[in-house]
Parts: C-alpha cells; structure tokens; sequence
C-alpha cells in the first residue's frame, strides 16, 4: 500500500512536469513567430479573400517588408490601417449607390500577388479609394502631371491649381493634372472627397500615407498612367512644394524630343551616393533591405520628367524588384533592371533639389525649384509671367 501510494504520487509529478513542458513549448513557439519573420500569419489572407471577398488584400507582409524598414512599428502601419479602410471602403461604396459621379470607385481591377511568394517585391494590391478612369478619355495629353500631396495640403493644391499645375497653362497643349494621395483618416478624406467632387483631379489608394510609404504612392500614380492614360507623351512626377515653370519644361524640353516611344527619363540627377546607415536620418536606408555600398544613379524625387515608353518598363521591374521605401531610389531600381539609362538635364540648373531665391529671369530658365510654400507658388508665378518678356534666354 505503501509503495502503491509512492508510485501514484510520482506519476502525478511526472504528469505535471510534462503539462509544465508542453505549456512552455507551446508558449516559446508562439513567442518565436510573433517575434520574426519566418511565421507569416499574413500568408493565409489571400485564401480568405478569395472566400470571402473582403477588403483586406494581401499588403499586410508584403510591400511592407516596411517591416525592414527601421522600427516594426513603422512596418506596422499599413497593417494596423487596414482595419480602418474597410469600414470607410463601405462608406464610400455606399456614397457610390447614392451618387453616379463615376469619380470615386470603391476598387480598381488590381492585379494580386500571394503575399508570401514575393514578401519583398512591391505587388499593386492596394485598391483606388478615388479614381478618375476617365481623365485621359477625351483627348490624350501631351503631359501628365503626377503631384504627390497629402490630405491637410489643401493650400498647396490649389495653389498648383492657380499656377503652374493649370491643365490651360500652355496654349494647344493638353495637360492633365493628378494629386496622389494615400489614406489618412476618415474625417479628412470627407474633405477629400468633396475636393475630388469639385476639381476631378486626385486619385487615392487604401494605404496609409506617410513618408515610408511614397514609393506606394508613386508607383500607384505610374501605374494609374499604364491602365487609364498610356497615350500621353510625358510624364512629370514631383512634389506639392515644388515650385514647377511648366511652359519652360514643356517648350524647351520636351518639344524638342523627336518621339515620346524611346526611353527618355531625366531630373536632378544624382550619381555615386551611399546609402545612409544611420537610424536618425529621414533617408536612412537599412543594410538588410539594401545591402549595397552605392545606389545607381537616380533623380531625386522633387521632380523627374519620363515618356511613355518608359512606363510599361518601370511596372514591369516592379514585379521583380524588392521593395524599398525612398521612391526616388526605387525607381531608380526598376530603371537599372530594365537597362534605362538616366539622361542628364540638359542644363545643370534645370532641376533644383532645393529652394533658389527668385529673381524673374531666374525662374525663367529653371524647371524645379524646392521647399515652395503656396503663397509664394502663387507670387512667383504672377511675377514669373508679368516679367518674363524682359528675360533674355
């Protein structure tokens, strides 16, 4: 009896030592998926899509090797965005049976891409929360402008409206203008939307827009040129401080290009720059997402100038490029994949990364000038035309 209750005591320690075992495993394997890469929860979203024809699209691990980016928390942005996208996907879906406007459309026809086959590859999943399908429908411009902006920029919009962005500015010549937006929130894109309303000159897709996010930004305006305005013969992209003399682009660079079909990019271009290291920088590039000791030579991203041609060539890169978050280097990526040559400006002082004091004949004989604020968009371009005429080129 003695022995039977020994025997019984210690199979119940052993019991509990093994519950305590299995307990600790089982907790350790959970830590080490939350904590690394290599357990992607995320891979089964598509799966779910299918079945369920849900919002969510498979952006969460992928594009966002933004996981890579400096801190998971800013990699965790687009993920923790798309549980606000689907209600306001609603609201707007919504607003769509109530008004036929055919501006505002709850999708696109995205192409989709299984998220744990290409984690770090850039795959076009988002959907357009604003679209204009229609922009390029009447009359194929002779130029587009893609204008990355954000929602609290109003001021700057339309003061691109009222100078250099007017699609009138140049007599005989077809201009498009477009703002490209991500999301911000649902109390600001109302106001979006009602701007969109009234000008029919932004479109915006379902990721979050912030500054890790402008190459998402860039590429959903080069491929909204592929599938809604591949007609046109040029595209500019630049930012909504940059101050842009469009009539000088247009008369002394673009119209002298015998053929928008040949591979023509240019912009302030930049040659044998490292990537930055340090964590602090704005532009610090980490060395697991980009490993090499120099970029290819690109152009910064306050303004670039490219045909046609070049457009099928960048989307296409993008499917087998891995994605990094400054745009600029990006699609410097997608041209060096492609073996697109980068051509200088034709004049060193054409495109300019930073702000140039204005004097009239100046700005007369530049493209690009940074760090514009509205008013003075607005000043410039009244001075710039008034005075012009007293220039000697």
């Amino acid at each position: 009896m003695t022995h039977h209750k020994k025997y019984s005591h210690l199979a119940w320690q052993l019991a509990k030592l093994s519950i305590f075992l299995y307990a600790s495993i089982f907790f350790l394997v959970i830590y080490l998926c939350l904590n690394s890469n290599n357990c992607n929860f995320f891979a089964i979203l598509p799966k779910i899509k299918n079945q369920g024809n849900t919002v969510l699209n498979l952006m969460e691990g992928s594009a966002v090797t933004a996981k890579q980016f400096h801190k998971s928390d800013k990699g965790n942005e687009i993920i923790f965005h798309k549980s606000k996208v689907s209600s306001f996907q609603m609201f707007i879906s919504n607003r769509n049976k109530e008004e036929r406007s055919g501006t505002v459309t709850q999708f696109a026809n995205e192409e989709t891409i299984d998220s744990a086959s290409y984690s770090s590859i850039y795959p076009h999943p988002f959907q357009f929360l604003i679209n204009e399908k229609d922009k390029c429908k009447q009359k194929t411009p002779f130029l587009v402008l893609l204008i990355a902006t954000k929602a609290d920029e109003k001021q700057c919009r339309e003061a691109i409206r009222k100078t250099w962005g007017n699609e009138s500015v140049v007599p005989g010549i077809k201009i498009v203008r477009l703002f490209m937006l991500g999301f911000s929130d649902k109390d600001q894109n109302e106001n979006i939307l009602q701007e969109s309303r009234k000008y029919h000159d932004i479109i915006q897709q379902d990721f979050l827009d912030t500054y890790n996010n402008l190459t998402l930004k860039t590429m959903m305006g080069i491929k909204w040129i592929a599938t809604y305005c591949n007609g046109t013969s040029f595209i500019m992209k630049t930012d909504s401080d940059v101050f842009v003399n469009t009539i000088y682009l247009i008369q002394e660079v673009l119209r002298p290009i015998k053929s928008p079909s040949q591979y023509f990019f240019t912009g302030c271009l930049m040659k044998n720059h490292e990537p930055i290291r340090n964590p602090n920088s704005k532009w610090y590039m980490p060395e697991e997402l980009y490993p090499g000791d120099r970029y290819p030579d690109f152009c910064s991203g306050t303004g670039y100038v490219f045909s046609r041609a070049v457009v099928p060539k960048i989307v296409s890169a993008s499917l087998k490029v891995k994605y990094v978050h400054l745009e600029d280097i990006y699609v410097a990526l997608c041209l060096e994949r492609q073996g697109i040559t980068i051509s200088p400006p034709l004049k060193p002082s054409f495109f300019n990364i930073y702000k140039v004091p204005f004097f009239t004949c100046l700005y007369s004989n530049i493209i690009t000038s940074h760090g514009i604020d509205p008013t003075e968009q607005i000043i410039f371009w009244q001075t710039l035309q008034k005075e012009k005429h007293m220039c000697h080129k």
